[in-house]
């Protein structure tokens, strides 16, 4: 009876000796599939890395390289005329080969400040008109729009001293957080204008970075590098006229006004075209992102904005923004069908 006992006691410590060595074992594995998975999304990810910072070191030498002088004779690129497109008028967003080619699954876009609205360099009467527009264009409230030109000036002004209807120190510091006003006659990035009293509200719905910069000293926006987000700002551009424009230069450079008023109503092209210019600038901002097939959501990317001053010497980096949103860049929403050769 006692020997039966004994052993009784010995195959229960057995069991539980066994169970304890497969609980250790079980936990064993799971650490070290837990550290073979860190490893492995680690060399992804840092591969990832490498690859898109490679992207975005090449989109710098395609913008170095734009500065060079183009060797005579040389057309590479022309239209169903026959006529030469201008090459940097390729920074507009659309899909760049680079002429050092990034990794297969790596897309680059460019887009030129030129296509943007400068908000260090527009003029209090344009910045009513963009006001007005958002506000219902001709049904806009005139007093609103004083309130919200009166904070505009009053953050970009030299005192403390509140303007009729404007906001000063007085008004900021009693949000929740408090700030103070800029008191500078530039901002020193887009994003500050969501803090002007009123205009987060009133671009609540816009992608500043898409529609607006800070940099350069241009007034006028290029009809052939500017953003959707851009062009729906413009006094008295229509949806349909912007579609229009994002088709036809996807065949042809847009060059003079009256090219222009040959492709949108009269009516609009006369009003749209004090905004207009046919320059472009130094500064760009480059888009760097990994292609997914079927992704119907806000597409992110690694964005850096720079300055190129000559072929010599380096891109100057403004700004670097890991999880930017891309402007919309999708084909025009509307077919011109085959344009006519231009006599």
């Amino acid at each position: 009876m006692r020997c039966s006992s004994q052993r009784g006691v010995v195959l229960i410590m057995v069991l539980w000796t066994a169970v304890v060595l497969t609980v250790l074992v079980t936990v064993l594995a799971s650490n070290i599939r837990l550290s073979a998975n860190t490893a492995l999304h680690h060399r992804t990810g840092t591969l990832a890395h490498a690859q898109l910072m490679g992207a975005v070191r090449k989109a710098e030498m395609e913008l170095m390289m734009e500065s060079m002088p183009v060797p005579l004779g040389v057309m590479d690129n022309v239209d169903d005329d026959e006529l030469q497109r201008i090459p940097a008028y390729r920074f507009n967003g659309q899909s760049l080969s680079l002429h050092y080619p990034a990794e297969e699954n790596v897309r680059i876009r460019i887009y030129d400040h030129a296509g943007k609205i400068n908000l260090n360099r527009i003029p209090r009467d344009r910045l009513q008109l963009i006001i007005e527009k958002r506000l219902g264009g001709p049904d806009a409230d005139p007093r609103q729009v004083q309130e919200l030109l009166a904070a505009w000036s009053d953050w970009t002004d030299l005192n403390d001293a509140a303007l009729p209807s404007g906001a000063e120190d007085e008004y900021y510091t009693e949000l929740d957080p408090p700030y103070t006003t800029r008191n500078n006659q530039e901002l020193d990035t887009v994003e500050e204008l969501r803090l002007i009293r009123g205009f987060d509200e009133l671009f609540s719905d816009v992608d500043l970075d898409a529609a607006f910069t800070i940099y350069g000293n241009s007034t006028t926006v290029n009809l052939n590098l500017a953003t959707r987000e851009a062009l729906m700002l413009l006094p008295g551009m229509t949806e349909e006229a912007t579609e229009t424009i994002i088709a036809y230069r996807e065949q042809r450079d847009i060059r003079t006004l009256t090219e222009l008023g040959e492709l949108i109503p009269v009516e609009v092209t006369l009003e749209v075209s004090p905004w207009l210019g046919f320059n472009t600038s130094s500064f760009y901002s480059i888009y760097a992102y990994t292609e997914e097939e079927d992704s119907s959501e806000a597409r992110q990317a690694y964005l850096q904005v720079v300055e190129v001053r000559s072929f010599a010497t380096l891109p100057r980096v403004y700004k670097v923004h890991p999880y930017a949103q891309l402007p919309d860049y999708a084909p025009a929403r509307i077919d011109i069908g085959e344009l006519p050769a231009i006599n």
